[in-house]
């Protein structure tokens, strides 16, 4: 049986153009060209191309398969171990790029890692030393050494959560004040959350807390310039509201 170029690209499920292309170099050429120039193949042809498709699947590339299918005494089983074995020798190829882009992944994480942490020790080094610019020579020459010292101890000691949480709890606690301020009411429930919040802020810088201390801070805030100027830019009179309120609540 003969078939035209289009009965075989449907039997074997590949364009007609793949069929001309075979022609052109070689692979599989038709069994003759009829008058009006159609390629006709027989059962051979068709064979012959399918033995072709069958190592293409493989991905075995076109010259090899050329060797395998034109040559008597070409082994195609032989042929076949030899592909395996490049395509093993890709894949370990493959494998060890896989294994080294993730462990520069894994690297350029922990480098991010770092750069977080070594931030984040930055960060906590400038709170301290805040810390003791603002308040260290107060407390020092009133209630000693050990007492500002084991101030700074613990913020030093402070883990990344609660370093968020004072930097949140700062926002909260000056937002809270500027409307209690502007409400204007010392015994209200937002003067009551002033309180907590401010109590809950000293408490991440002291190592004890007590209400005399408490009332005597926010006595500092009014009287040192420092402190006045800082509570003031919140809102005017944020000083002297937050101490009324402390000493309302404390005694």
């Amino acid at each position: 049986m003969e078939y035209t170029i289009n009965n075989v690209a449907k039997m074997v499920g590949v364009s007609s153009r793949t069929l001309r292309y075979y022609d052109e170099i070689g692979l599989v050429k038709p069994k003759r060209i009829s008058t009006n120039g159609y390629r006709i193949y027989g059962l051979k042809e068709i064979d012959k191309l399918k033995q072709v498709l069958f190592y293409k699947e493989m991905g075995v590339p076109l010259d090899e398969i050329q060797r395998i299918v034109s040559s008597k005494d070409f082994d195609g089983l032989s042929a076949l171990k030899d592909h395996l074995e490049n395509l093993l020798a890709q894949r370990n190829q493959l494998d060890n790029q896989i294994s080294n882009v993730v462990s520069t992944i894994k690297a350029m994480k922990r480098e991010v890692i770092l750069s977080d942490e070594k931030n984040f020790y930055e960060q906590v080094k400038n709170l301290v030393d805040e810390n003791e610019l603002k308040y260290g020579e107060e407390v020092r020459s009133k209630h000693g050494n050990d007492t500002m010292d084991r101030s700074n101890s613990k913020l030093s000691s402070m883990t990344k959560g609660e370093f968020l949480r004072i930097e949140k709890l700062t926002n909260e606690l000056n937002e809270t004040l500027r409307l209690a301020v502007k409400e204007g009411n010392k015994d209200s429930p937002l003067a009551g959350r002033v309180y907590e919040l401010h109590k809950e802020w000293l408490c991440f810088y002291w190592s004890d807390y007590s209400k005399e201390a408490h009332l005597g801070v926010t006595q500092m805030y009014v009287d040192d310039p420092r402190f006045f100027s800082y509570y003031e830019n919140i809102a005017p009179g944020s000083a002297v509201y937050l101490r009324d309120v402390v000493r309302s609540i404390a005694e």
